[in-house]
């Protein structure tokens, strides 16, 4: 470990002289005079509190660390920049009042995870992008701001843009799916979101873009662990929403808990200072994932805390989540001239610079206000909004014989599930219970406020993640009462999330067993599913007649539900990832890379790239998800051999989209392209576009998709961004496995 420590001194002082480490907020204006004026004033000790995060006495989301003594002693000494997972004015206060007892009276940023909703639960990350509504997922988080700047809070730690080709990984119900496209827009959106008309309004919180970075592609899907990857693989497909949400001026970034090649993430030079703060000149600061510094000695890259903290901070991780790593060794670092002034100075400019701008040294209560809290919390329009979003991200995956919407004049409903009645579980993992008195409609009782005179019917069926089949005979015999049969089930909220990968993603216990005994019944059956992840569900998805993918739709997903279910809401979700059959096709993804023996079906397994056992195609592909209604796509322009796109100019594609159904619907029509022969390859189909259109029946409207040359740069094996002349097919559809139209064009030099 020596030589590597000397190796990277010797990088340091290159990167030194490169104007890496200079300081990274520019002197030339008003807030980097008072940022240069402060630090003149601090001591070390002082300094090196500014780096310092602690956890609140209240909900922990990692180990504590034990015996960590009086935490507002610590804050009145200034030895404490941040706390997480303080909520509400009262607390909130409790401890600026601390900071404010300190000598230089430097304020304290509060940090929470507030992931989809604060008071408002909302639906999980991965539900929402199944809206590919990005002005909705904006609201989303405008929304969660407010609510949450009003109650003492000032940074988010998100969004999560973190790509997750793998359902077994628990944390893929954090983030927008598998697709770059899709995934940076939905960055964008978050950012600007909790960010809102910028950091020093009231309403608006210090978004936090993680897990920096490639943390979704955890081998075997399991958290924490390593990743192995090609930087080009890197820089085409996990790095791509973290620039976007870069761009969009997002405050902090978040390091991740997995090692990249070697390296764990919270030591990368590369990431954190190669590409962070040069390469993308971010002005922000970076803060460690829970206890990620310290964890660094579980990796094997280094032997203590000291060790630790000395390869943290020149990496470029500026504070330090409860690890205790920079505050119990920072200074003697300094001392023993393994760190300099310059890298202390250059961590605690960033973070004081997020302070300033968000008008801390201003007024360090100005989001502690119990009165702005009181009616922040409290907006119906605010449910309105977590209602509509709940709608748009219910995907309908089957509807045989249009069994839905159902019809009022139903005499009898059967509702059968072990979540038919659930309240809580509809908010779903990371979702924060700020109002425990908070009155959840269960889909039960939404649906008795619209089902008219229809008898609603109920039996339990089952557990959850049970073995027991006892409650099966009156779940059958309550099928056998209705004219249709609602089903209820999924996982439980403590099944996906942070730490919850799994093998077996399966629907749990005997609810398909459950379903199968209903089916018998040979009453109609619709199936809904609640979930954080893609399930697999083959047998449902055979024979039930119709199937809802829910997802946890939060706190008023009941009501939502019961719209879908009546017609009140014409579902129009697309799936922004892939449901697989079988564990056994993980890893996959639309968006692969053609072999040298490509499959042409499911059937075509002579010597051929496929499974012998199971078709290669998924059971949901990306994109997917069916209406109500029935859209038509006409290819009305004039056949095409080859169209010509020259240097800066641009191609126009058209036709025409008609709502051939008996319902009004919304459709998002989606653009993919393929670079026929490219060196290196490039996927079989890349989404580079995409439209939603609202159509009455009988409806037409024209849509047309404009092509650049920006949209078919791609990284070469040097990293550097590069279009190639040649033939390009364009693929116009519904889903990335439904395609309805072609065209061809070549780029030219």
């Amino acid at each position: 470990m020596k030589k590597t420590y000397k190796e990277i001194i010797c990088m340091l002082t290159v990167l030194t002289f490169a104007g890496l480490f200079s300081n990274a907020q520019a002197q030339d204006d008003g807030i980097g005079r008072k940022v240069d004026s402060l630090l003149a004033k601090m001591t070390l000790t002082e300094k090196i509190g500014q780096l310092n995060q602690y956890n609140g006495d209240w909900e922990a989301t990692g180990p504590v660390t034990k015996d960590v003594g009086n935490k507002l002693n610590e804050i009145r000494q200034g030895r404490v920049g941040a706390v997480l997972n303080i909520m509400g004015t009262v607390h909130t206060k409790t401890f600026q009042d601390a900071a404010m007892q300190s000598r230089l009276k430097i304020p304290l940023l509060f940090g929470q995870d507030v992931i989809h909703g604060y008071r408002i639960t909302f639906p999980i990350p991965l539900a929402e992008a199944c809206s590919w509504d990005v002005d909705a997922i904006e609201k989303a988080e405008r929304i969660a701001a407010t609510e949450a700047s009003a109650s003492g809070i000032n940074w988010t730690f998100a969004p999560m843009v973190d790509i997750a080709r793998d359902p077994r990984w628990g944390r893929v119900m954090e983030g927008a799916g598998e697709d770059p496209y899709l995934g940076s827009l939905i960055a964008t959106a978050r950012v600007k979101g909790f960010q809102g008309r910028g950091l020093g309004s009231t309403d608006a919180v210090m978004a936090c873009a993680k897990h920096f970075a490639a943390y979704g592609a955890a081998v075997g899907g399991r958290d924490y662990n390593s990743v192995d990857m090609s930087l080009r693989n890197l820089w085409e497909f996990y790095l791509p929403p973290f620039k976007a949400a870069a761009d969009a001026g997002v405050a902090t970034f978040m390091n991740s808990f997995n090692d990249l090649n070697g390296t764990p993430a919270t030591g990368s030079i590369y990431l954190q200072r190669e590409v962070l703060k040069r390469k993308w000149n971010f002005k922000g600061f970076v803060v460690s994932d829970w206890g990620s510094i310290g964890e660094m000695i579980n990796h094997g890259y280094v032997k203590d805390n000291y060790e630790a903290a000395q390869v943290a901070i020149i990496a470029g991780s500026d504070m330090d989540m409860e690890s205790r790593s920079y505050i119990n060794n920072l200074a003697k670092l300094v001392d023993d001239k393994k760190v300099s002034f310059t890298l202390i100075d250059d961590a605690v400019s960033r973070i004081l610079r997020k302070k300033f701008e968000m008008g801390l040294f201003d007024d360090p209560y100005k989001f502690i206000n119990s009165d702005r809290e009181k009616s922040a919390l409290n907006r119906p329009e605010n449910q309105d909004a977590a209602r509509n979003m709940a709608c748009k991200s219910i995907v309908l995956l089957k509807n045989d014989h249009q069994l839905l919407p159902l019809l009022k004049s139903l005499k009898s409903i059967a509702l059968i599930g072990p979540l038919v009645k659930a309240k809580k579980e509809l908010k779903g993992f990371w979702s924060l219970d700020v109002d425990t008195k908070e009155d959840i409609p269960s889909v039960l009782e939404a649906m008795q406020q619209q089902a008219g005179q229809t008898k609603l019917l109920y039996s339990y069926g089952c557990g959850i993640n049970a073995q027991s089949k006892a409650g099966f005979a009156d779940a059958v015999a309550t099928a056998q009462q209705a004219d249709v049969v609602v089903m209820v089930l999924g996982e439980a909220p403590d099944m996906t999330g942070e730490a919850k990968s799994k093998s077996n993603i399966h629907l749990p216990g005997v609810q398909e067993d459950l379903i199968k005994a209903v089916v018998a019944t040979g009453k109609p059956v619709v199936v809904l599913l609640m979930s954080g992840r893609p399930m697999i569900f083959n047998w449902t998805a055979d024979n039930a007649n119709a199937i809802l993918y829910t997802w946890w739709p939060g706190s008023q997903g009941g009501n939502a539900i019961a719209d879908v279910l009546y017609g009140n809401y014409n579902p129009s979700g697309k799936l922004p990832i892939t449901f697989p059959r079988s564990e056994g096709q993980i890893p996959i993804y639309y968006n692969h890379y053609n072999t040298g023996r490509p499959a042409q079906g499911d059937t075509d397994l002579f010597y051929k790239s496929a499974y012998i056992d199971l078709p290669n195609s998924p059971r949901y592909a990306f994109g997917y998800g069916l209406s109500y209604t029935d859209f038509q796509y006409v290819d009305d322009e004039p056949a095409n051999n080859k169209i010509a796109l020259k240097d800066k100019e641009t191609l126009s594609i058209s036709f025409t989209l008609k709502n051939v159904g008996k319902y009004a619907g919304e459709e998002t029509v989606q653009l993919y392209i393929r670079d026929v022969v490219s060196q290196p390859l490039r996927p079989i189909k890349e989404l580079k576009d995409f439209k939603k259109v609202f159509l009455q029946p009988g409806e037409s409207r024209r849509v047309s998709f404009t092509i650049s040359r920006d949209m078919l740069y791609f990284y070469n094996d040097n990293l550097e961004l590069i279009t190639q002349p040649g033939d390009f097919q364009v693929m116009i559809g519904s889903a990335s496995d439904d395609i309805r139209l072609k065209r061809t064009f070549e780029l030219t030099n």
